[in-house]
């Protein structure tokens, strides 16, 4: 249900190929609150990745809105609070919205300096010197501070995935969206990852996160989305969804999984 603390809108979405044949997403409805970790489960095929991807529009809807910030990105135009209309623009808008994918990435031909500043420069037109100086507190968050002049090649998977966090954050972003941000890494990284979205998580980020870690679903996530079949089945507290699992579908899932 929306309420003022509603980020993002997301109204009977649909994502069809092949002329309907194949519904990665068939119909989804939900909201996004400011400051909630959103966490999607799911088994593979289920349309999680689709429906993040959906958020910034790196997938294109075949139907239903998406509100963000109040306004419908799905809309090539809008009209803004003077009544005005207004031609939507993409790329502002996935300045708010933090993306970070599986795979990393990183440009390998940039130093991880160079990496966390691009965008920041370039897009938002931050002075070199201060989005550098931003940039290496970011770094030193992630205690990654010492390999701002290292090349991607010479990180570990897990070092990567935290530096693909902070270069996230460097553009300030009203949300961040994670496409199973551990999947990639080997076991012994994965907590390194989880510990710097759960430190994310505490400061107050809105977060949606689509991931196959159980725990992190149960000890971080405000909500819980399930879905199978490009629906979404059900959706609640960690609590209500490993604890008290109502449709079959979900009950089915977490015996494989738990």
């Amino acid at each position: 249900m929306a309420t003022n603390d509603s980020l993002i809108q997301v109204k009977d979405l649909k994502k069809h190929y092949k002329g309907g044949a194949i519904k990665a997403l068939d119909g989804v409805t939900v909201d996004i609150n400011r400051g909630d970790v959103t966490v999607v489960i799911g088994p593979s095929g289920s349309g999680k990745s689709t429906f993040l991807r959906s958020l910034n529009l790196l997938e294109m809807p075949t139907g239903g809105s998406i509100i963000f910030d109040g306004v419908d990105i799905t809309k090539k135009k809008y009209k803004d609070a003077a009544g005005k209309t207004v031609k939507l623009d993409i790329d502002r808008l996935r300045q708010k919205m933090g993306m970070v994918f599986q795979h990393f990435n990183l440009f390998p031909h940039m130093t991880i300096l160079e990496n966390m500043t691009l965008a920041p420069v370039k897009v938002r037109k931050i002075p070199r010197e201060e989005a550098e100086k931003k940039a290496l507190v970011l770094l030193d968050r992630v205690g990654l501070k010492d390999r701002a002049d290292a090349y991607p090649i010479q990180l570990s998977g897990g070092q990567k995935q935290r530096v693909a966090i902070v270069r996230a954050l460097a553009m300030e972003p009203e949300v961040m969206l994670f496409d199973e941000p551990t999947s990639a890494l080997d076991p012994e990284m994965v907590g390194e990852v989880l510990d710097v979205m759960k430190e994310l998580a505490k400061e107050g980020m809105t977060m949606v996160c689509v991931t196959h870690e159980m725990g992190f679903a149960r000890e971080v996530g405000s909500r819980v989305l399930f879905m199978a079949d490009g629906k979404l089945l059900e959706e609640g507290t960690p609590e209500q969804i490993f604890t008290d699992p109502r449709s079959p579908r979900l009950k089915d899932f977490l015996a494989k999984v738990l």
